[in-house]
């Protein structure tokens, strides 16, 4: 009898010190989270105010009213926002962003990664009485420009040959604005951009450059923050459209969780962001 109780007790401390066990990286992971608290103000509605700086870093100064000032601040749906594509179905990946641009999606599906970027740019543009700068390259390499879409000019297409013709009557309204925008969406895109775009190299980067990969499918995110250290060593968040066209997002830092959702940038470097790998990094930057 006295044997049986020994072994219940054996049994009952062995149950006991199995239950206790830690759990396998449970330590380090209290660790990380003691020692790298979170960047992330759930409360707030900009990009500058949503991310703090990480400690030893500073934000970069810009004027008010340049396009960086405008990124910086730019507006932010309340936090825990979906990801959702033109067609108002949730994108299946909701893990990698921490927060949406208030960018509306149009229902035509055409305003996917390179789109939306452009759109922003030409917005703030806009916004900024500088319109006769807008204008981009199609991928076949001709200028549309918005002052002679308002003026009436149309770009009659026959496979890599474009001409413009003046077919519409002159309209320089917001509605019409956007109609323009849906041609450059149509006929421009990563590729048109890689072509276009003046190169930047990584120690000269700013806020509103842009890491892009050209082709069919291909990729871009937009910088749209920046922070530096006594060393002057850099860091930025990343914003990004995506195809099929959804919400445009500002992403986390899946390789590097001790800086989320900041970015270390360097030169032909691989660059993981949320969906997309870029292998060789190229960064440019809007005339």
């Amino acid at each position: 009898m006295k044997k049986m109780v020994l072994v219940l007790v054996i049994i009952a401390i062995a149950v006991l010190a199995f239950q206790l066990r830690p759990v396998e990286g449970a330590v380090d992971k209290v660790v990380a989270i003691v020692e790298t608290p979170s960047l992330i103000n759930k409360d707030s509605l900009t990009i500058e105010s949503r991310v703090s700086e990480p400690k030893g870093y500073k934000r970069v100064s810009y004027p008010k009213g340049s396009f960086e000032n405008y990124l910086r601040n730019y507006d932010l749906k309340p936090f825990g926002s979906k990801i959702i594509n033109y067609d108002g179905s949730k994108y299946f990946w909701q893990r990698g962003h921490i927060g949406i641009l208030e960018v509306p999606v149009p229902k035509n599906g055409l305003q996917q990664c390179a789109d939306a970027l452009i759109r922003i740019r030409s917005e703030y543009l806009w916004d900024n009485d500088r319109k006769d700068e807008i204008g981009f390259n199609f991928t076949s390499g001709h200028y549309c420009s918005w002052k002679s879409y308002a003026e009436g000019y149309r770009p009659k297409i026959n496979g890599s040959k474009v001409n413009f013709h003046k077919t519409a009557s002159e309209n320089h309204s917001k509605e019409n604005f956007y109609k323009f925008l849906n041609l450059i969406y149509m006929y421009s895109g990563t590729l048109s951009l890689f072509n276009e775009l003046e190169s930047v190299k990584a120690k000269d980067l700013k806020i509103g450059d842009m890491l892009i990969k050209g082709g069919s499918p291909g990729h871009i995110v937009m910088l749209c923050d920046e922070v530096v250290n006594a060393n002057g060593e850099k860091l930025f968040l990343l914003f990004q459209g995506n195809t099929p066209a959804q919400s445009v997002h500002l992403v986390k830092n899946l390789e590097d969780t001790s800086i989320s959702p900041w970015y270390v940038l360097e030169d032909d470097a691989t660059i993981p962001v949320s969906n997309y790998t870029f292998g060789s990094a190229k960064f440019v930057r809007f005339k």
